[in-house]
């Protein structure tokens, strides 16, 4: 596939956090965006989302591109038009195939198609696959911009790499903030990162080192960051966490097994993080209070 210079719309496949965030950033310089969902209430909120962040921008120059909302009964439409196309549905691996599938079969083949999964690297979603332009898929999986900008790209054996290079440069016009992964990498760079200090974090407490709150309160006086690693493993969700081990744990050997087992008896005590009001620390009062 030759390198262009894109031409079109962006089409982004799922309205929720990211997706809405995604069509701010891919709009913010003229281009037209497509916001895909089969929920029409989050449709409308993505698209208000989008309105919100622009109402906001102090720094922001030049001219917005429209945003438009469409459930998937008019994507093959859509996608004629499009230069880029970005699933940002759950974490689902099967859901992710299906996705990547239709759209490898709908868009045509000059096309980028990209996943924005945190999880899962491009050629782990393909794999087993039949697919007829594997080639111009990749993953882009961003963090949450506009707050974080930082977005990684990051192919599989076939991607061809001038498509990494084109999306890398349109991501900077667009204010992102690219990196890109050089090899396939389970959690890309940061992410990869990010699980050896659960890990670690985890353990540590396993091995009754520390409580949550002294690990938070010393990650934070040297890093400077505003949440520690247990405050943040609460706003994730333990049972997230501790699915995400579990994908490490699957691709690699010689991993511990008390950061999982840790894990897995607060899930039996109910402690999911912030979203069940207790985990590492007790969420339950902030919300009477509220």
């Amino acid at each position: 596939m030759a390198l262009h210079t894109p031409q079109g719309s962006v089409v982004i496949i799922g309205a929720g956090t990211q997706g809405r965030r995604l069509a701010y950033m891919w709009s913010s310089r003229g281009g037209s965006v497509y916001l895909v969902d089969l929920n029409q209430q989050q449709l409308e909120d993505g698209l208000k989302y989008v309105q919100q962040l622009r109402t906001e921008a102090t720094q922001h120059s030049g001219n917005w591109g429209d945003v438009h909302i469409s459930t998937p009964n008019s994507l093959e439409s859509i996608l004629q038009s499009a230069w880029l196309v970005v699933e940002c549905v759950p974490e689902n691996l099967a859901l992710k195939q299906k996705i990547l599938s239709q759209l490898d079969t709908l868009a045509p083949s000059n096309t980028i198609i990209a996943s924005n999964s945190s999880s899962y690297g491009i050629g782990e979603v393909i794999e087993g696959m039949d697919l007829k332009c594997s080639s111009r898929l990749l993953s882009a999986h961003c963090y949450w911009p506009p707050e974080t900008s930082a977005i990684e790209l990051m192919g599989h054996a076939d991607t061809d790499p001038t498509l990494i290079d084109l999306l890398f440069g349109q991501c900077e016009k667009h204010g992102f903030s690219p990196f890109r992964v050089r090899q396939s990498s389970i959690g890309y760079i940061y992410n990869r990162i990010w699980a050896a200090i659960k890990r670690e974090t985890l353990l540590a407490l396993s091995e009754g080192i520390c409580d949550p709150e002294e690990i938070d309160a010393i990650f934070k006086d040297v890093l400077k960051t505003p949440k520690g690693p247990c405050e943040q493993m609460d706003v994730v969700g333990l049972d997230v966490v501790l699915d995400i081990e579990k994908h490490y744990a699957d691709a690699r050997s010689g991993l511990p097994s008390e950061p999982q087992e840790y894990l897995h008896k607060m899930i039996q005590d109910g402690k999911l993080g912030v979203k069940s009001g207790s985990g590492f620390y007790d969420y339950k009062a902030d919300r009477h209070q509220d």
